[in-house]
């Protein structure tokens, strides 16, 4: 069995262990090479971080969960995550998350620091395009094409990953 498929085929059974142990993060990746069916990658976000949880068999929530005084695990979103995923991190993982990009922003042509600018206005611009109300999931890429007018290391990043497309059927599926 291929790496990926076994974290996936695991990492149900293992959000429970992780949790009770106190884990403080936890990488569940919706985008990028690791990706997810949306809904179940909800789920587990919910289940990770919430205090309370309701039944829901679309995410995959198959009873209530009452974590009661378990403190909460923060979602950890890499593997081959850059810019252009930014509006859907921002949306699906909210405030409380790491966002871990390696190549994201090692393979700026300008070098690291300009890599770290760009994910940084990226976020930022998505950030505050949702608190004023914005839908990123429709917006995402305008949003993050306003941003690059004001940022030249954003704007380069934009030029990098715009070809970059992971193209499959999720393997964790309902």
């Amino acid at each position: 069995m291929e790496e990926e498929q076994w974290e996936k085929s695991r990492f149900k059974e293992l959000k429970f262990a992780i949790r009770y142990s106190w884990v403080p993060t936890v990488d569940q990746v919706i985008n990028g090479k690791l990706e997810g069916e949306r809904e179940i990658t909800l789920g587990f976000v919910d289940l990770l971080r919430d205090d309370y949880t309701e039944k829901d068999r679309s995410r995959s929530i198959y009873f209530t969960q009452d974590w009661v005084s378990l403190p909460g695990v923060l979602p950890v979103a890499s593997g081959g995550i850059h810019i252009w995923h930014m509006p859907a991190l921002t949306e699906i993982f909210r405030d409380d998350s790491v966002l871990q990009f390696g190549r994201g922003t090692l393979g700026h042509p300008w070098g690291n620091a300009p890599g770290a600018i760009a994910n940084r206005v990226a976020l930022e611009a998505c950030v505050k395009a949702r608190n004023e109300g914005r839908d990123l999931a429709h917006e995402g890429n305008k949003i993050i094409r306003e941003a690059s007018k004001w940022s030249p290391e954003l704007a380069v990043a934009c030029e990098v990953w715009k070809e970059i497309k992971f193209q499959f059927e999720a393997m964790d599926t309902l």
